[in-house]
């Protein structure tokens, strides 16, 4: 199985940092920091694991080692994440697994970019579709070889 985790050509060079992710959400504007509680919330109880910061502006969940198909690039990232940006919601690590097109159809209104997931609004989101696809696509990421173009 491959999964493209938006890591194309390169290992990221965005690790975790120390920084608590409750500060981080406290520094955003108040509906970006009301959506980016619940995300943080939602994920934490899905994955069991607790909430990382990932660069200055993503947290992320749980941990993966990921090697390309060429061998070019490796690196650890998180198995699942989000970043409340100030325009949309950005989810990571839900696209490329067994029933992630079949969740995705049910979600409610979102786009898609190369490995990730955008919603203008987490009202626009089903939550419950939303937390069945990062129970899915976290327990996913344990069990296949998780590889990118």
């Amino acid at each position: 199985m491959r999964h493209n985790r938006g890591m194309a050509g390169k290992a990221p060079t965005t690790g975790p940092t120390g920084v608590d992710p409750q500060e981080f959400l406290n520094s955003l504007e108040p509906r970006r920091a009301e959506e980016g509680r619940i995300l943080l919330d939602l994920m934490r109880k899905v994955t069991g694991a607790e909430p990382v910061m990932w660069g200055p502006s993503m947290v992320g969940y749980g941990s993966m080692h990921y090697r390309s198909p060429s061998g070019a690039s490796e690196g650890t990232w998180f198995r699942v994440g989000f970043s409340p940006r100030k325009a949309k919601l950005s989810l990571y690590g839900l696209q490329g697994h067994p029933r992630s097109e079949e969740l995705l159809a049910r979600i409610g209104r979102h786009t898609l970019g190369v490995g990730c997931v955008y919603a203008t609004r987490l009202e626009h989101l089903d939550l419950e579709v939303l937390r069945e696809l990062v129970a899915h696509s976290y327990q996913d990421v344990t069990s296949v070889e998780v590889t990118q173009g």
